[in-house]
């Protein structure tokens, strides 16, 4: 098997990264966004670094071939019509990514289609920035990807990686990739959530200073919950996320910041809100992110 039928649903700001390096690099008709009519009107004219996008659209409704390799690339809020709009897109041998943030979508992408078509994945390193129909970025990070059980190289984690290699977009296979999956959710729960509530960039926390030094409290916080899950994070994780971090573009924005300044509910609850339930799982005092949690339902309250 060899995957050449890609389908992607979701146009945030990774859909349209990934989306677009793989348009030119795929026949048109191998590559299909998965939108609704109203989405896709909405969608006719989308720019990457000031170019237009020339992507092939369909909707769920639409009967295809299944496709070989399916990306899910929406926010929190919309993963439940994601997995029911990909049916139609998911066959017996379909593999399916998730990007979004957190550390549940792929148990609920799984309870739908199965454990054995699902990889555990995270997208890393972007400094992307959608404003309106337009997205810009410096970096484009990659994906990493593998199996949950650790240690664990399977054949479609090796059809994966023979496919992002043909169309050179940059990834990376995980041997722990449960744990690197934690791993990015206290980078998230420090980065996204600091730089949203002091309404800067990722400059405001490249530098030595009260948000940077909020950031970190806040990630320690998840070592510690990790800790009693049994993932058993480390200040060398935090210190490699720090270092990806001061790579970034300085004008570049975390997407909860871009909601907050658009006025869009963010994903709080996966960040703050998913640390405190750990928290009363494990009755330990998450400090930080009480207060995050609360000051952006506090702003959010008045949308």
């Amino acid at each position: 098997m060899k995957i050449n039928k890609v389908s992607i649903i979701g146009l945030g700001a990774l859909g349209i990264l990934f989306g677009n390096h793989l348009s030119k690099r795929m026949k048109k008709e191998d590559l299909r966004i998965i939108a609704s009519e109203d989405r896709i009107k909405r969608y006719s004219h989308i720019y990457c670094n000031g170019e237009l996008c020339d992507f092939n659209f369909i909707t769920p409704e639409e009967k295809t071939a299944p496709a070989d390799l399916v990306i899910i690339a929406v926010k929190y809020s919309a993963l439940k019509d994601a997995i029911k709009d990909i049916k139609n897109q998911v066959g017996e041998n379909t593999i399916i990514l998730s990007l979004l943030n957190g550390i549940t979508s792929e148990k609920l992408i799984a309870e739908a289609y199965g454990e054995d078509k699902v990889l555990y994945s995270v997208a890393q390193g972007m400094d992307a920035v959608r404003e309106g129909n337009k997205l810009t970025y410096k970096n484009m990070g990659m994906i990493c990807f593998g199996e949950k059980e650790a240690g664990v190289i399977s054949e479609k984690v090796g059809l994966v990686e023979d496919f992002f290699k043909s169309v050179e977009l940059p990834h990376e296979v995980q041997k722990d990739m449960y744990k690197r999956l934690w791993s990015k959710f206290m980078l998230n729960v420090g980065v996204n959530q600091t730089v949203a509530l002091y309404r800067g960039n990722y400059g405001t926390i490249q530098v030595q200073g009260e948000a940077r030094d909020t950031m970190i409290r806040a990630m320690r916080e998840v070592i510690l919950l990790s800790e009693k899950e049994g993932i058993n994070l480390t200040e060398e994780d935090l210190n490699y996320w720090l270092n990806i971090l001061d790579g970034l573009s300085e004008t570049g924005k975390p997407s909860m910041a871009q909601d907050m300044e658009a006025k869009r509910l963010s994903e709080v609850d996966l960040f703050s809100g998913a640390v405190l339930e750990l928290g009363k799982k494990y009755l330990l005092e998450t400090p930080v992110n009480k207060n995050f949690y609360d000051r952006v339902k506090a702003i959010e309250s008045g949308y």
